[in-house]
């Protein structure tokens, strides 16, 4: 089948939204597949607002810039307020759960709304809650392997940073997780058919 994935990652400064792309982007090339990343920074990089639009593609990407998206993945109300609409129908929208006031509207894409913050403080290290919702969006669209994957994080990280590794794998294996425990859940609930999703911890 085909690939021509189309991805835009979203929050604040801080939270591992570009080193998320990087992610994938790298993975790709492991992979052999086209790709490209392009970030995008507020004012201020720690705090401020920040995103990447990712595409991984099996031919060449004729340009980075876009406006509609296969997936969008958001950290934030801000970045959930700005992109929703920007989810082509079919598509998907991950968003970190306790992050978001408004609750994702459209009835014509896959919402799934996931306590990945929540999840890293589980783990001991908040900035594993990238990878979390990377794990999450893996379960969903296995457009990358895990080898690659791993491969990309010793790329992204920095060799000092190499130790956690493992973690990171970890808690890419947690996104995955609670991904198939939702959809068990809503399976349970009668409701395996509904478009809107929302995981709670526990």
């Amino acid at each position: 089948m085909r690939l021509n994935e189309e991805i835009i990652i979203a929050g604040f400064g801080g939270q591992g939204i570009l080193s998320m792309g990087q992610t994938l982007s790298y993975a790709a090339i492991k992979e052999e597949k086209e790709t490209s990343w392009m970030p995008s920074y507020g004012p201020e990089m720690r705090g401020g607002t920040a995103n990447c639009v990712v595409i991984l593609s099996d031919t060449p990407v004729s340009s980075p810039i876009i406006s509609e998206f296969d997936t969008a993945i958001v950290f934030n109300q801000p970045s959930l307020d700005k992109f929703e609409n920007a989810v082509k129908p079919g598509g998907i929208l991950l968003y970190e759960k306790s992050s978001i006031i408004r609750v994702p509207e459209r009835t014509d894409i896959t919402v799934l709304g996931i306590p990945v913050l929540e999840e890293a403080e589980k783990l001991k290290k908040k900035q594993t809650a990238n990878m979390i919702m990377l794990g999450a969006y893996l379960e969903l669209k296995p457009v990358i392997g895990p080898e690659a994957i791993i491969y990309a994080l010793k790329k992204v990280l920095p060799e000092r940073h190499h130790h956690l590794i493992p973690l990171n794998e970890q808690a890419i294996e947690r996104g995955k997780e609670l991904v198939r425990e939702l959809t068990r859940k809503e399976a349970r609930n009668g409701n395996a058919k509904e478009s809107v999703y929302e995981y709670s911890a526990g």
